[in-house]
């Protein structure tokens, strides 16, 4: 390699090459844990100079600060929504960045965004969409749920501004969006965004929103342009009722979107594919590779059942950009973005890879995981499994227990690198949580330490109680 002017070019590329590829295949340190901006600014001091250090120093810096991240690829992490990638899906991710593609636009990327669509298209089938439906890649569920309902605020405003139902389009209280209690934070956060009011729906004895009780809103407002309905709630793993929800929404031509981000992935797996019974109406969709698709960090697939009015939404249009085809697949046309990595390729060559049966496979033993650990908790003495999974989190007590005892249980847990499982709520109430993403997971090893080390705790606590020791 000629290197004319960076200097170290060789060298860099085969520190980070190697150590790249020894993370891809050892995997990662379960003892990883946070640390403070202090602790961490002790520990390295400015990592940016005028002059550089070279490559093998701050490789040596990144590995100091490597240490202070949690494993979110364990198979013994089951806090927040983990990520746990295919080794394929990772290595590639390496491809992708050397490719350097830009996928904004079809006229750059048309082989890269290609190989995305044919992600996009499985997913479709899945879906069981028709086949103009259109989708594309993004960073996340947050870009893809704002994404998604600035397109259906767009298209309430057209059709009410052509059928004369409100001035311009708009109403006189201002648009407005019914979600769930339940419906992830984020959505909130976009209402902000789109300048929209948030109608939050009653859910039923099962934690699920239903369409009965999204009929009640529309009947009582005014200016509702779309319904927001979780496949997998973030914190329990609850399906709201899409059958029921869908039928409304066509009866009332509202806009239905499907946050997937977690849970839409459930649609491959087989013993619960009746659970996704209506999604097929939905308007739009998006899930989260990085969360249960097995893909790496970011990854979103945003899917819009009928292109009409996608376009108009968010074609962009410039001097240097009237070039561009739009008769063409550019995903510049299809969310709030123009220059994009193509995010969508580690899952693409992942599945190309392995196939879609193992994916379906891979989703049906961690929900089989999920089954198995909630039975260990309801059979055990001392927990109480809190509700029966839905998909593949689990929730559960420790009778007796308060906050600050799930708290060290944690703490302590999480340090020695046994599991990763952090405290939760639900309607106030302290629980412990399990998101069960890893078909890696040796399941019967999860359980154990689960039940032995909060039996343990038990035990410890009740003596020192009775005896009036000090722990």
């Amino acid at each position: 390699m000629d290197n004319k002017f960076w200097n170290y070019e060789d060298e860099a590329v085969e520190l980070a090459l190697d150590w790249a590829k020894n993370r891809t295949v050892t995997g990662s340190d379960p003892k990883t844990t946070a640390l403070s901006a202090n602790e961490l600014r002790n520990k390295v001091g400015e990592t940016i100079t005028e002059d550089g250090i070279g490559p093998k120093k701050a490789l040596d810096i990144f590995e100091t600060l490597n240490k202070a991240t949690r494993s979110s690829d364990d198979p013994m992490n089951f806090a927040y929504i983990p990520c746990a990638p295919t080794k394929a899906a990772v290595a590639f991710d390496e491809v992708v960045s050397a490719a350097n593609v830009f996928g904004g636009i079809w006229e750059n990327g048309s082989g890269a965004i290609f190989a995305e669509n044919q992600v996009v298209d499985w997913l479709k089938e899945n879906l069981n969409w028709p086949e103009e439906a259109i989708g594309t890649f993004v960073s996340g569920g947050t870009h893809g749920n704002l994404s998604a309902l600035a397109c259906a605020r767009d298209n309430a405003k057209n059709k009410w501004e052509t059928e004369g139902i409100y001035p311009k389009g708009r109403p006189s209280d201002g648009y407005k969006l019914i979600i769930s209690k339940d419906t992830h934070s984020s959505v909130k956060t976009i209402a902000k965004v789109l300048d929209v009011d948030v109608l939050i729906a009653e859910t039923d004895e099962n934690g699920r929103m239903t369409g009965e009780a999204v009929r009640t809103l529309i009947d009582e407002n005014e200016g509702v342009f779309a319904v927001v309905a979780t496949t997998g709630t973030t914190n329990t793993g609850t399906i709201d009722d899409i059958e029921s929800i869908s039928k409304v929404c066509q009866e009332y031509d509202i806009w239905l979107h499907i946050d997937g981000a977690y849970g839409g992935a459930g649609i491959l797996a087989p013993s619960v594919k009746d659970l996704y019974s209506g999604i097929e109406n939905a308007d739009s969709f998006i899930v989260d590779p990085h969360k249960w698709l097995f893909a790496p960090y970011d990854c979103c697939c945003l899917i819009y059942r009928n292109p009409k009015n996608v376009y108009q939404t968010f074609s962009q249009h410039a001097e240097y950009l009237e070039g561009v085809d739009h008769t063409q697949s550019n995903p510049s046309d299809m969310a709030i973005h123009l220059s994009r990595r193509t995010r969508g390729l580690p899952l693409w060559y992942s599945l190309v890879t392995y196939g879609s049966k193992k994916y379906s496979e891979a989703i049906e033993k961690c929900l089989y995981n999920a089954k198995k650990c909630a039975q260990a908790i309801k059979d055990s003495d001392h927990l109480e499994l809190v509700m029966k999974p839905t998909l593949s989190i689990v929730v559960f007590k420790r009778k007796t227990w308060e906050l600050k005892d799930y708290q060290k249980w944690s703490n302590d847990l999480a340090l020695e690198g046994r599991i990763l499982c952090i405290p939760s709520s639900i309607d106030g109430e302290v629980i412990l949580r399990l998101a069960f993403l890893n078909p890696n997971t040796d399941i019967d090893k999860a359980i154990n330490i689960i039940l032995e080390t909060t039996k343990w705790k038990y035990i410890r606590l009740h003596f020192f109680k009775i005896s009036g020791a000090f722990l």
